[in-house]
This record gives C-alpha cells, structure tokens and sequence, in this order.
C-alpha cells in the first residue's frame, strides 16, 4: 500500500503552474514582437504615404508657378 505524500501534491501543482506561466510569457513576448513589427510597418508605409504626398504637393507648387509666370509673361506682350 502506498501512502500519499502532501509535499509530492504540492510540488506537482507548483510545477505545473509554472509551466502554465511560462507559456504565458512566451505566448504575451511572441503577441508584443508581432504587434512591434505590425506597428513598424504601419510606421513605413505612413512614411511613403507621406513623402507621396509631399511630392504631389512638390508638383502643384511647381505647376501653380508657372501659370502665374505663364500669366504674368502674357500680361506684359499686353
């Protein structure tokens, strides 16, 4: 017959609880690596959209400029 020993309990349930938190650290450092990529992307694609931007800006600054000069070479054969 086998008596039961209480330490051995303890040490099983000990052991299993920490097993059931180091999954659970490794579960929450993978979720916090994918979001920090998630967010890097997120961070390099806002910066092509905005140098996209800045560039159509550019073009119309560009274009506005040479009506007005467009403009102002017409006024003075006037």
């Amino acid at each position: 017959m086998a008596i039961h020993d209480p330490r051995t309990t303890i040490h099983a349930v000990a052991v299993a609880a920490l097993l059931a938190t180091a999954g659970c650290g490794v579960e929450t450092a993978t979720t916090a690596a994918t979001s920090a990529a998630i967010k890097k992307q997120e961070v390099e694609q806002g910066k092509k959209t905005m140098e996209a931007a800045q560039q159509k800006i550019e073009q119309a600054a560009q274009q506005v400029q040479q009506q007005a000069e467009q403009t102002s070479a017409a006024a003075e054969k006037q």
